[in-house]
């Protein structure tokens, strides 16, 4: 199972440079044997030299070493037989086996039944010595940032769900680490990692430009235009999370399939503020269409429930309409969304 998921999210190591936030990300499944790791960010691979491809399917225990010590390895595995967030200082080592100082936070992200469905470790090294490195400032920033994995992860864990009764897919990692670096985008945008962590709005069109950019970049080819018109626009963090899954599910959903066996063709992403306040949000494609007897977003696929599930949080509305070539989709949402799950 575990050599499965490798093949699967090896195939993923283009999102290495997707995200460049200076704080650690690793997500675990316990559903798999040895609770192997299936998800890191690009700060994981700069900080400990292991490529991605090196250590997705292992358990997290290979980043020990001999002088680690084995009351901070028991404080971390009681805290994860235990389902519990624990937090500890361990001493991690590299590739090149140079040791360093990790803080380490782990939290459960569980299910409607409380039985974990992943473990997602927040980690920053120590640098003994760094002029403004506070321990107390550090575990702030690492636990609001936790705050906000775990609540983003839950609602995509939940969306993810519903698509089988099967415990563990590994088909399902592949997406999984796709929407997983759209929320990292997010959270690099509002500087989690530094002293402007508190902001409780973005600029959201910044974070649509550049994650945008981004699925252009892993999923584009030569011939396919990506052209973006986008107001400058603040809105409250949780719209901007969900509006940049669905931006990150279009997009994909566009690039994948609008251009079947088409040479050439165009994207565009297009955002402006409604008149009565919030926003108006349109991705079209002049390519082959989506067929007149499809049903969009599909409440078969993982990826249309998404969908279908953010719209309905954020109280907005959902349009498809057919040009002479390709397809396009417009999305309201009001102003003062109370965010629902």
């Amino acid at each position: 199972m575990a050599d499965t998921l490798q093949g699967v999210l090896m195939q993923d190591t283009s999102f290495d440079g997707f995200s460049r936030t200076q704080v650690s990300m690793v997500v675990t499944d316990p559903r798999l044997q040895d609770n192997p790791i299936v998800y890191v960010n690009h700060a994981f691979t700069r900080q400990t030299g292991y490529a991605r491809s090196a250590v997705i399917g292992r358990n997290c225990r290979f980043l020990q070493g001999e002088d680690t010590k084995k009351s901070a390895v028991d404080r971390l595995r009681a805290g994860v037989e235990a389902r519990e967030t624990v937090s500890v200082d361990i001493l991690n080592y590299r590739a090149s086996g140079e040791p360093f100082m990790n803080r380490l936070l782990v939290a459960p992200l569980s299910d409607e039944n409380g039985n974990p469905q992943y473990f997602v470790g927040i980690q920053k090294e120590l640098e003994t010595g760094r002029p403004g490195e506070d321990p107390q400032t550090i575990s702030q920033h690492l636990a609001e940032i936790q705050d906000r994995v775990e609540t983003d992860m839950s609602m995509i864990i939940g969306m993810v769900r519903q698509q089988s009764t099967q415990t563990a897919q590994p088909s399902e990692y592949a997406a999984l680490t796709r929407r997983i670096e759209t929320l990292q985008l997010l959270y690099e945008e509002m500087k989690l990692a530094d002293q402007q962590s508190n902001r409780d709005t973005i600029h959201i069109g910044s974070y649509i430009s550049r994650l945008a950019c981004a699925i252009g970049h892993v999923y584009g080819r030569s011939g396919i235009r990506l052209n973006l018109q986008l107001e400058p626009l603040d809105v409250p963090i949780e719209v901007a999370s969900r509006v940049g899954l669905v931006v990150s599910e279009l997009l994909t959903n566009a690039f994948q399939h609008a251009f079947d066996r088409i040479d050439t063709g165009l994207i565009e992403v297009r955002m402006s503020r409604l008149s009565g306040g919030g926003l108006r949000l349109t991705v079209s494609d002049d390519g082959v269409g989506i067929p007149g007897f499809m049903t969009w977003p599909n409440p078969e696929t993982v990826g249309g429930r998404m969908v279908n599930g953010l719209i309905e949080g954020l109280e907005g509305t959902l349009q498809l309409g057919r040009g002479a070539a390709g397809s396009f989709i417009t999305i309201d949402v009001p102003a003062g969304a109370s965010l629902t799950e």
